[in-house]
C-alpha cells in the first residue's frame, strides 16, 4: 500500500515538473526586448573598414533598428537584406540570443585595388575579383591601375595580382602604380627606387618578381638604386637592365 502511494506521488512530481517544463519553454518571448547590437567583424585585420556606428547608424536611418523593439516583431532577414546593400559589405548574418541581444555578423568587402582607367572608367577592385564604386571610404594604401584597363582583364588577370600583392607584404609595399600598356603588358612603378619594372605579361608574375627581388638584394644594394631606369624581367631566366643616362 505505502509502495503505491509513494509512486502516485512521485508521478505526480513527475507530472507536475513535464506541465513546468513545458510551460516554461514554449512561453512566448513577446515580453524580451532588444537591448544591444553586438556586431562582429570577420575580418580583423581590416575592421577599420565598418563599424558598428556605420551599421547601427544605417538601420535607424532605414527605420529598422531593433533597440527597444520586442525580439519577436524582429525581422532578421530584412536586416540582412538592407545591410547586404552597404558597399563595403559583402555578407552579412543577424541572428537573436535569448538574453535579448541581436547579433549582426559581418563579411567585408576588402579592396585591393583603385582602377583609374584611360577610359575614364573610375573604381577599386575588391578582394573577389567584382567592382566598388569609387566614392567609398577607404582607409588602406592600395596600388593605383591606370593605362589602358579593360574591366574584364581587370576582373580576371589584375584581379590575381592584386591578390598576389594582398598576401606579399613586400611587393604590397613596393608597388605604388600598375600601369596597363597597348597589349595588355605591365609596367610598375615602385615606391623605393628611381626606376621601372617591365613585366610584359602577367604570366608567371609572382617567378618574374622573384628575380627582381634578388637583383634588388644582390645588385642594386651594391650600385645603388638610382643606377638603372628600367628593370626588365620579361623573358625567363633574364634580368635586362637600361642605365640611366
Amino acid at each position: 500500500m505505502i509502495k503505491r502511494i509513494l509512486l502516485s506521488i512521485v508521478l505526480l512530481l513527475v507530472i507536475a515538473y513535464l506541465v513546468v517544463a513545458v510551460t516554461t519553454f514554449n512561453r512566448r518571448p513577446s515580453s524580451r526586448v532588444c537591448r544591444e547590437v553586438e556586431l562582429v567583424i570577420k575580418d580583423t585585420a581590416y575592421a577599420g573598414f565598418i563599424t558598428k556606428k556605420e551599421v547601427v547608424t544605417l538601420l535607424e536611418k532605414k527605420g529598422i533598428s531593433p533597440i527597444g523593439k520586442e525580439l519577436e516583431r524582429i525581422r532578421t532577414k530584412t536586416l540582412e537584406k538592407e545591410l547586404a546593400k552597404h558597399s563595403l559589405i559583402n555578407r552579412v548574418e543577424c541572428y537573436k540570443t535569448p538574453s535579448g541581444k541581436l547579433c549582426i555578423e559581418v563579411s567585408q568587402r576588402i579592396p585591393i585595388l583603385r582602377i583609374i582607367a584611360n577610359n575614364g572608367e573610375n573604381y577599386y577592385l575588391d578582394n573577389e575579383g567584382t567592382v566598388m564604386p569609387p566614392d567609398v571610404k577607404c582607409v588602406a594604401h592600395l596600388a593605383v591601375v591606370t593605362g589602358n584597363v579593360e574591366k574584364s582583364f581587370a576582373m580576371r588577370d589584375l584581379y590575381k595580382f592584386g591578390v598576389f600583392l594582398q598576401n606579399n607584404s613586400f611587393w604590397d609595399a613596393q608597388i605604388e602604380q600598375i600601369n596597363v600598356l597597348p597589349g595588355k603588358n605591365i609596367e610598375l612603378v615602385p615606391r623605393v627606387g628611381d626606376h621601372l619594372i617591365y613585366l610584359g605579361k602577367l604570366t608567371d608574375f609572382e617567378k618574374k618578381l622573384k628575380r627582381v627581388k634578388a637583383f634588388y638584394e644582390k645588385g642594386l644594394n651594391q650600385v645603388g638604386w638610382n643606377k638603372y631606369s628600367r628593370i626588365n624581367v620579361e623573358f625567363d631566366n633574364q634580368i635586362i637592365c637600361t642605365k640611366r643616362e
